[in-house]
């Protein structure tokens, strides 16, 4: 009972872990809230969050030839990442916030190609499979006295903590939303078009540079 309860709060702890730093996605989630409302923020926080139990999967099955694969060509894996992420900048920087403060409608088109950018946004840096090995070793996850079922319970743990974290994310900044006008939203969305593509042009360009002089 004593391994359970820790596997499962370090699952959670873990989940969170992966979810909270605020890079590109906590960026693209945070932006999604304010212009399309909470449900598709949501739902990109839900493919963000596949993604990072697709890494943690790949982590606990120790399958060393993908982090030697990711170890071999992490730089073109950056460079083609943070390409992306320089294209979906311009495109969120020239983008028209009129229609932020519009009630969101349901549109399963729209909530599908949320979730399917989350997970891709979130597995074109499989660096992050680096931290979360780290992770698993600080909290003693793959201890070889568990049991098949311990790791059932640790897996849907990690995603229980990072779905929420999404969803607390979106909580508190769908409250605030009502409190913004179309230009503060679209100063918003200018300012995190920059920082998306700041951080992305330095991974391009860290990418290329290794690329270039590392092989």
């Amino acid at each position: 009972m004593e391994s359970l309860l820790y596997i499962l709060f370090s699952g959670v702890v873990i989940g969170i872990f992966i979810s909270a730093p605020m890079g590109p996605i906590g960026m693209l989630v945070i932006q999604r809230t304010l212009n399309k409302g909470r449900g598709s923020a949501l739902c990109t926080g839900i493919g963000a969050a596949l993604s990072d139990i697709f890494y943690c999967l790949l982590t606990g099955m120790g399958l060393s030839f993908v982090t030697d694969f990711i170890d071999t060509n992490r730089n073109i894996l950056q460079v083609i990442g943070s390409f992306v992420l320089i294209l979906y900048g311009i495109y969120l920087f020239k983008a028209n916030p009129s229609r932020a403060l519009k009630p969101p409608t349901k549109n399963d088109n729209t909530y599908w190609r949320d979730f399917g950018t989350g997970f891709l946004f979130t597995f074109s840096n499989p660096l992050i499979l680096f931290f979360i090995i780290g992770l698993f070793a600080r909290f003693n996850f793959t201890n070889s006295s568990y049991q098949f079922y311990h790791y059932i319970i640790g897996y849907l743990s990690i995603a229980a903590g990072a779905l929420a974290w999404w969803f607390v994310i979106t909580y508190f900044v769908n409250k605030v939303r009502g409190h913004f006008n179309v230009r503060s939203i679209w100063l918003i969305n200018r300012i995190i078009a920059s920082i998306l593509i700041v951080m992305a042009l330095f991974g391009f360009v860290h990418g290329i540079y290794n690329l270039i002089y590392h092989g």
